[in-house]
């Protein structure tokens, strides 16, 4: 058991909100639980939740009953959690000293003759990735702008870049972030999502595959430098990073704001879905090769197949393409529907424009 006053965490947290605090309110109900209650035998389910209350001192034993009674949670509350917001505090304040310390070594090394002979380029490998993103973001004064496709964006990678891109947000730098559609299925996406926005950041997705990037301040890239994502570029160029900017800023405006959920954009969003869908089965590409280019898994594109089959009753792949290309399908149809929706609004401003507005 923690010696009172000792720091709390999650573990101890979750016995709270799943046990303890049914128990609390019991005790609560009844004025008191008497110290040879069976729920307080060490054999019983209910033992570590009560040790818990105990630890926390939300229970004190009264002697002259032989009872333990309840606490008012608001006095034991500035106990735990105040320390914890200190640490916080002083966590903070150390990251960032940490990061002026080593900007001022980044301004160093980049005015050095060594930074000049290895060119505009850092190729890195495996571990050394995350460390080198951590510290660009870091130094971010201005503005980073990434692409993210599904593929990879696990709970413990969005976690991390949580907390790493709220504290640079916290700092007023700006940020806007490209998702593929997929990516709205994903409750952990999600949850970074409504993270980063509530402090400014912009989230947007669109049907097209598009490759990993960040840039940082508009004068430094990161890009993949393998298919397994185990090896990454670092580029410095202004000409190359501009031209990435160009083709981010590009894509940016067909994309479509994250957190519209208007019926008639899901609506768009599907058609657009189905209609890759489409393309890639015309294609003639891989399961593998399709699904990663949708966003999802091949399970997931293997269904969104079936759907197509049963639709046009096909029993057979074969049968699915020569059906919809009997009926002139090609899978550009939505593309074409939704630019001519646009243009009869009267309007230059593509997908974003009408109902997008909303969400600004």
């Amino acid at each position: 058991m923690t010696e009172f006053g000792a720091p709390f965490g999650a573990p101890e947290r979750s016995l709270l909100e799943s046990g303890a605090a049914a128990l609390y309110d019991e005790i609560v109900n009844t004025s008191g639980i008497a110290a040879d209650d069976v729920r307080l035998h060490g054999d019983s389910a209910e033992r570590p939740a009560f040790d818990l209350l105990v630890e926390l001192g939300l229970l004190q034993h009264d002697k002259r009953t032989d009872t333990w009674l309840p606490e008012d949670p608001s006095g034991v509350q500035s106990r735990i959690v105040s320390p914890m917001s200190q640490e916080g505090a002083r966590l903070l304040e150390e990251s960032s000293a940490w990061a002026q310390a080593f900007a001022s070594l980044s301004q160093s090394w980049r005015r050095s003759p060594l930074a000049e002979a290895r060119g505009p380029f850092t190729y890195l490998h495996d571990e050394a990735i995350g460390p080198y993103l951590a510290g660009l973001v870091a130094e971010a004064e201005q503005e980073m702008l990434t692409a993210q496709p599904q593929t990879g964006r696990d709970a413990q990678s969005l976690a991390a870049a949580a907390l790493r891109d709220t504290a640079m947000l916290e700092r007023g730098t700006k940020m806007r972030t490209l998702y593929q559609h997929s990516a709205r299925r994903s409750s952990f996406t999600h949850k970074y999502v409504a993270a980063v926005t509530e402090r400014g950041a912009e989230v947007r997705t669109l049907d097209e595959f598009f490759n990993r990037l960040i840039i940082i301040d508009r004068r430094v890239a990161v890009i993949p430098a393998s298919d397994d994502h185990r090896s990454a570029v670092a580029v410095r160029e202004p000409s190359v990073v501009d031209f990435l900017v160009d083709i981010f800023e590009r894509t940016w405006e067909r994309a479509r704001p994250f957190t519209n959920r208007e019926t008639t954009i899901l609506k768009d969003i599907a058609a657009e879905q189905r209609a890759m869908t489409i393309r890639m089965l015309i294609e003639g590409h891989s399961d593998p090769v399709s699904a990663k280019r949708l966003g999802v898994s091949p399970r997931t594109y293997a269904g969104y197949v079936a759907d197509l089959k049963a639709e046009y009753e096909a029993e057979t792949r074969f049968q699915l393409g020569y059906t919809m290309g009997k009926a002139g399908i090609s899978g550009h149809e939505a593309a074409a529907r939704l630019a001519a929706a646009g243009s009869d609004s009267g309007s230059d401003a593509g997908p974003d424009a009408g109902p997008d507005d909303a969400e600004g």
